[in-house]
């Protein structure tokens, strides 16, 4: 019986392969991975499985159009399998965590840019930034007295 990733990558015109296989089980269980920690984790099913390999990999899930690349300003490229829906990120100032948010208002209003420029849009990609609810407490608190030119965001920062 075929699984859901051979499934997906036949569906998409790709070769079902072990490291292609490997790659979507990581994405599925850890969707915004960075392309080290797909590596680390897909090496626990194909121990032989090279860095090279699996970036491969993300660009042709990518191209295909069954992973999708975020880049969050100041992090490592992200990768995650919700595709094709136009929903956006949260960020996490503080712990770098990342959440899904759906473009809740309106049919989808982050495609109507107020001009377009003779472009045809069809996608658009938005990152909304604060802090977690794990984090706000802490932010409440201040920071620890340490070094204040360590701090995010400080006076000497």
């Amino acid at each position: 019986m075929e699984t859901t990733g051979e499934h997906q990558l036949r569906g998409a015109g790709l070769r079902v392969t072990r490291p292609r296989l490997a790659v979507l089980d990581v994405l599925a269980e850890r969707p915004h991975a960075d392309a080290d920690s797909i590596v680390t984790a897909a090496r626990t099913q194909h121990p032989s499985l090279s860095p090279q390999a699996v970036y491969g990999v993300l660009k042709a899930l990518v191209s295909a159009g069954l992973a999708r690349r975020i880049e969050p300003a100041g992090a490592p490229a992200l990768f995650e399998l919700r595709v094709g829906d136009n929903h956006h990120h949260l960020v996490c100032r503080s712990c770098g965590a990342i959440t899904d948010v759906d473009c809740t208002v309106g049919a989808a209003p982050c495609l109507s840019p107020s001009d377009p420029a003779g472009f045809v849009v069809d996608e658009a990609e938005v990152v909304f930034w604060g802090l977690c609810r794990d984090c706000r407490p802490k932010a409440a608190a201040g920071p620890a007295r340490t070094d204040e030119h360590h701090t995010r965001g400080g006076a000497g920062a």
